[in-house]
């Protein structure tokens, strides 16, 4: 290790919040709370170019340590793994989004929320990293070259209409890209590709939907899969949307369900996915686990409901049975599927509104402290209060309204469960 005062910081550096044991690493003698500022003398940006430029057998890393710049180097011994990770995954600032969508779940937040809930990211970065869905409109050449460089696949697109004229309407956006120019381009890098519509009733259904899932399944195996996802909206939207009626939720469910039977004997794969809220909401059966071809994306709200009920129901019976009359609670759209798993056991499962966000906004991960403890207060019997993990993604576990589980507990006077085997 050598030591240099004087030398300046390279690039952005990215604040290190663990060390694995047993990790390169740890060898080098990386610290948390040290700074990274290069490895192998390339300046960094984010942590998918410190594991890009830190795979050559040799490594060198540049850190700041109390004001201090220091050299790390040694050999990766064979597998070893670098064995970091940072306090934020991009370390020169989350990419904004330069769309003004009309449903844009961001501007349908109220007032007074915790500040990461207001930021419009649309970061190809974290497409790549998490899973998160972009819409490609922001892209410079220098990223079209750094995708291509550091095959960044595979990346999850926003395109909700392949028309380019239905597609900027749909983003608030005159000056968008056309997706299908876009999508092309990375099938020639072998990026591979999903996609997502959220269907906005009297825009980007019908035939435009018909016409989206024909041109994206053109360009498969590069574009794996289309989810297609209703429209949700907030108490707080301010724009002339709607979400979709029964009639147009039909609608879009025999179209879809018609081009999957095409798509299969000619892809060999379902390819276009209906989220789980088309079924639940139309009183259906989801489908088959094979019907969604192996892939994962319940991140969309895909295969989720049959995920729970082929791979989790048992243990939540199982784990239920360890409290004396809980009172399990859930969202009203999943509440039907809870009720039929935990039929015959002592729990009573409660379907909570959301007064919080508003009654169409169904989906547990959006439930609120403040709608379980209105909700619950004053509830007969004392048994434990279930809650879905999902409430609490937070930072340190907190809800979306910024409330622990422990807070919940207080309030309620009964003990408070919020996690799920």
């Amino acid at each position: 290790m050598s030591v240099t005062p004087d030398l300046e910081p390279v690039g952005h550096p990215g604040v290190v919040e663990t060390v694995a044991a047993q990790s390169l690493a740890e060898r080098l003698g990386v610290r948390p709370g040290d700074e990274l500022l290069s490895v192998n003398g390339e300046a960094l940006r984010d942590v998918i170019e410190v594991h890009f430029y830190a795979s050559e057998p040799e490594v060198q890393l540049r850190v700041r340590r109390s004001g201090r710049t220091l050299e790390l180097s040694g050999e990766r011994r064979y597998r070893e793994a670098l064995g970091l990770t940072f306090e934020e995954p991009i370390f020169d600032g989350i990419r904004r989004c330069d769309n003004r969508c009309e449903f844009c779940f961001v501007a349908q937040m109220p007032r007074g929320l915790r500040p990461s809930l207001y930021v419009r990211d649309d970061d190809y970065r974290l497409s790549f990293l998490s899973g998160s869905y972009v819409t490609l409109t922001n892209l410079s050449e220098g990223d079209w070259e750094r995708i291509e460089e550091q095959h960044l696949s595979p990346l999850y697109v926003s395109v909700h209409a392949t028309d380019e004229n239905v597609r900027r309407r749909f983003l608030g956006n005159p000056d968008a890209p056309g997706v299908m120019e876009q999508l092309r381009r990375l099938a020639a890098m072998d990026v591979t590709v999903h996609t997502q519509i959220v269907v906005r009733p009297g825009l980007n259904d019908g035939v435009h939907l018909e016409r989206s899932i024909a041109d994206l399944a053109e360009l498969h195996p590069s574009v794996r899969s289309v989810s297609v996802v209703p429209l949700g909206l907030t108490r707080y939207h301010r724009f002339d949307c709607r979400v979709p009626t029964d009639e147009e939720m039909e609608d879009v469910v025999e179209r879809v369900e018609e081009r999957q039977g095409e798509l299969r004997d000619r892809l060999g794969a379902t390819f276009v996915y209906l989220s789980d809220e088309w079924y639940l909401r139309l009183g259906r059966p989801v489908p088959d686990a094979a019907a969604y071809d192996g892939l994962d994306l319940t991140e969309n709200g895909v295969g989720l409901v049959r995920r729970f009920v082929d791979e989790r129901a048992e243990r939540l019976m199982g784990f239920i049975a360890e409290f004396e009359d809980p009172v399990v609670v859930t969202a009203t759209l999943f509440a039907p599927t809870l009720r039929r798993v935990l039929e015959g056991t002592s729990a009573e499962v409660v379907s909570l509104v959301n007064r919080f966000f508003g009654e169409s906004i169904t989906v547990a991960g959006l439930l609120t402290a403040e709608d379980v403890i209105e909700r619950l207060e004053g509830l007969a019997g004392s048994g434990a209060v279930v809650l879905p993990p999902a409430m609490f993604g937070g930072p340190a576990g907190q809800s979306l309204d910024g409330v622990w589980p422990v807070d919940i507990e207080e309030a309620l006077g009964r003990s408070v469960v919020a996690r799920l085997p």
